[in-house]
This record gives C-alpha cells, structure tokens and sequence, in this order.
C-alpha cells in the first residue's frame, strides 16, 4: 500500500493491506499506553509528592488534574492536525514533547514547576493520543479493524487499572522521595525508543499532498468550552469551589463553536469537526454518550478505592495496587475477544457487558467494605476481576461501532472527539465519586464513603446501560450505510 493512499484518507483494503500494520499498531499501542497510563500512576504517589515537595494536599492535587485537564484540551486538534499533515508528524513531535516534559516532572525541585511540566506534558499525550485511533482506521478495515480497535481497548483498560499498582511497585522498590520522581523519568528511555520506532514504521504524509488549512478559531472555541467544562471538575478535586462560575461558558461556548463549524462547512471550508456528518452517522453520537456515561461511573472507582484502602485500611501504595489489579487482567482476557466479534455480534455486546460490570460492582460494594484488609483479597479483589471482563468487553467495541462510518479523513478528529468526551467523563466522576466518598466518610466512616461511591458510580452505569440499549434498538431500525 502506498504512502499516499494512507495520507488521502483511503481506507486499506482486504486486497492491499498494509504488510506492516500489525507492526506498526503495536507501536502505536505503546505510545498510547504510556500517555494515558499518566493518567492514573500518580495516583498512589500523591502522599509522597506532597511530603517531597513539602506542599499542600490541594497544591499537589493539580500534579493528577492538571495533565487530565491539558489532555482534554488538547485530544480533538491533536487528531485533525493527524489528519491534516499526517500521523507520523504529530507522533514524532509529540513524543518529544512527552519525553521533555517528562524529564522536567521528575527534575522539578518545587510543585508549582512540576504543575507547569504536567500540564506541558498532558498536552503533548493529547497531541499523541488520537492518532492510534486514526491509523487504526487508516491501515485497517473489516474484522481485523475489530481486532485492532480490540487491543486499542486492551491499551486503555489496562493502562487505567495497572497505573496504581506500576506505581506502587516502583515507590517501594526506590523509596518515596526517589519512587515518584522515576513514575515520570522512566518515560524518557521509552519515549526515545518510540520514537525511532516510529520514525521507522509510521509512513510519511504524502510530501506533494496540500494540507486542509486548520480551523484555528474553531480548535480556540473548542478549547474554551473544555476548559469551562474541566477546570471547574478538576479545581473540586483540589477543593476550590469558585472555579463552578466558569460552567456557565459550556453552553455559551459550545454553541459558538457550533455555529462557527457550520458556516466553514456551508463556505466549502474544512471544519475543525464536521459536526453535520457525525450527527448523520447513525451510531457515533450514541457511542460518545455511552462512551462518556462509561468512563464517568467507572474510573472514579479507581481512585476513590486507592485512596480508601490506603486512609481507611491503612495499606501500601504497592498493597493498594495489587489489589486493583484483577481489573486489569479481566480487560486482557476480554478486551481481544471482544474486538473479535464485535462486527458479528455488534451493540448487544456493549448491553451484556455493561450489565455484567454493574452486577459485579454491585456484589464488591455488598461484600467488599466491612471486611477485614486480609479478607479483601478474596472480598473485593475477584469482583474487580469480573468488573475488568465487563469493562474489556465495553471500550473496544464501542470505539469500533462508534468510528465505524466514520470516513478516515476525519479518523484523527473523531476519534479526539470522543476521547475527549472519556476524559471528561473521567474527570466528572472521579471529582463526583471521591466528592461523595469524603463527605459520607467524614460522617460514617470510611468503610460507608466507599459503599455510598461504588452506589454512585452504579447509578451512572445504569445511564451508560440505558444508552447502549437505545442504541442496540436504533440500530436494529437503522440500515446500516454501505
């Protein structure tokens, strides 16, 4: 397959497919999981940042938020300068954004340098982030897109739920002064080697190609309304409360952005987000809701667990994580099989799997607290298990179902679009579960906060279950387009 046919948005074939694409998905898969695994590592390294850099629990609560926020910022225009000039650029400029923003972290000699570094660095993971997505859409078509899609869901299950337990096993092997700043040093020598697999794998944008322009002002009023919708969410985590005026931007914004989008379209220009198109394919709007229900009612559980079994139980970062981690490898086991028959079976998948995650939430929040520490690794941890194979069996297919039509030009764009509305999710309800979990345990006990969040998180789920079967039921209606 040539180079060109990749960077004009031809889809590959079952007649010329790519021979390195397994290759270079893997590459891709990499890079994925080393940004979004930041997401969650410092997790567990919160008290030994803030003991570090001697500073406020509040202070050091921006080192996790402030790369969630600059994430979120950043994803949508990192994928449509993908699709504009090419992914290998945006991949090769990004990493080396990710690589000294990273060294800068681990450095930092105070908070407010690290804060600036994090979100330095969570807006470079922005920029590398949407472009797996775009070549997985790019390079693959049919079943092996399902299977691709499938470890794609694979790189983020697993990188939210091993963040806790990489990063406690590092914090105890070096100790907590050292431990936290190598969470963030050991991304350089992986960086560096992604990047030359990179530079060697990815193909180069066709050079006598003519990039779209970039919808600057469009990328601007997305940005703002990002930024009203999490700076807010991410200042609750830090306990500032002013920071809620700026929601009233979200609608303001968003509408302008709209507007703006629409008449690029009707002047024959190229939209940051062809919001017309996407709101004609049938299953993208409704993958972005379940999408953003899902990762709202579930990966605050991760964190208000982390911070539960380490105030309440009174256990190790490295304890802490070992006990989350069934999670992660009930995803490793569902997430492939998933990707497999999704194109089969289709949005009665996402059904199944969603009810399964919320019966074993339910079961973990019945039997889990209460317990005894020893008791949790049989109380708690093989609910997690099952969770995980709920979990593994919902982010892939419904990234495969909900960028199914979309065209490949736009892969980068759309698929930013609805990563960002999973870090959104994940920045509501980490803020609404950890919010919940503070004010019953400061009241109850911690034990009865966490009962009370896992409660929360399941009543969300229920949301993102109601979603996914109006879904199933407007496809089974809808024709599917060729």
């Amino acid at each position: 397959m040539s180079d060109e046919a990749l960077d004009t948005g031809v889809p590959c074939t079952a007649e010329t497919p790519d021979p390195r694409r397994w290759r270079i998905l893997a590459v891709t898969l990499v890079v994925g999981f080393m940004s979004l695994l930041d997401v969650t590592i410092v997790n567990v390294a919160i008290p030994s940042i803030q003991e570090g850099l001697d500073s406020s629990a509040s202070t050091v609560q921006w080192v996790v938020s402030g790369y969630a926020l600059a994430f979120g910022l950043t994803l949508v225009a990192g994928g449509r300068l993908g699709d504009a000039y090419g992914r290998r650029r945006l991949m090769l400029g990004g990493l080396v954004g990710f690589v000294l923003s990273s060294a800068a972290v681990g450095l930092a000699p105070t908070a407010e340098l690290v804060i600036v570094a994090r979100l330095l660095q969570g807006a470079a993971a922005g920029l590398l982030t949407p472009q797996s997505s775009g070549l997985i859409q790019e390079l693959f078509s049919g079943s092996e897109r399902g299977r691709a899609f499938g470890y794609f869901g694979l790189t983020v299950s697993i990188a939210s739920a091993a963040g806790p337990l990489l990063g406690g096993l590092i914090i105890a092997a070096a100790g907590p002064e050292l431990g936290w700043r190598l969470l963030f040093l050991i991304n350089v020598p992986i960086g560096l080697v992604a990047m030359v697999a990179v530079a060697r794998l990815v193909p180069p944008p066709d050079d006598g190609a003519s990039p779209d322009r970039i919808d600057v002002a469009g990328a601007v009023l997305l940005g703002l309304s990002v930024l009203c919708l999490l700076y807010p969410l991410v200042s609750i985590e830090a306990g500032r409360r002013l920071p809620l005026v700026l929601l009233v931007g979200v609608p303001l914004f968003a509408y302008a952005f709209g507007r703006w989008e629409r008449r690029l379209v009707r002047r024959g220009h190229s939209p940051l987000l062809d919001l017309d198109l996407l709101r004609r394919l049938p299953g993208y709007g409704s993958g972005m809701l379940i999408g953003t229900l899902y990762f709202t009612g579930f990966t605050g559980v991760f964190l208000t667990a982390s911070v539960w079994l380490q105030d309440s139980r009174d256990v190790s970062a490295l304890h802490a994580g070992l006990l989350l981690t069934p999670f992660a490898a009930g995803s490793a086991i569902s997430s492939p099989l998933a990707g497999r028959f999704v194109n089969r079976v289709g949005r009665p998948l996402t059904v199944v799997a969603i009810a399964a995650m919320m019966a074993a939430v339910a079961a973990a929040a019945a039997i889990g607290p209460g317990r005894t520490t020893p008791e949790l690794a049989w109380a708690f941890a093989p609910f997690l298990f099952l969770a995980g194979l709920g979990g593994g069996a919902v982010v892939s297919p419904n990234i495969t179902l909900t960028l199914s039509e979309v065209p490949p030009r736009m892969g980068g764009a759309a698929g930013g679009a609805l990563q960002t509305g999973q870090r959104i999710g994940s920045s509501i309800g980490a803020a609404l579960l950890m919010t919940v979990y503070q004010v019953v345990a400061a009241d109850q006990g911690g034990d009865a906060g966490f009962r009370t969040a896992l409660a929360t998180a399941l009543a969300v789920l229920s949301l993102a279950l109601a979603a996914a079967v109006v879904a199933w039921r407007t496809a089974r209606r809808t024709p599917v387009a060729a």
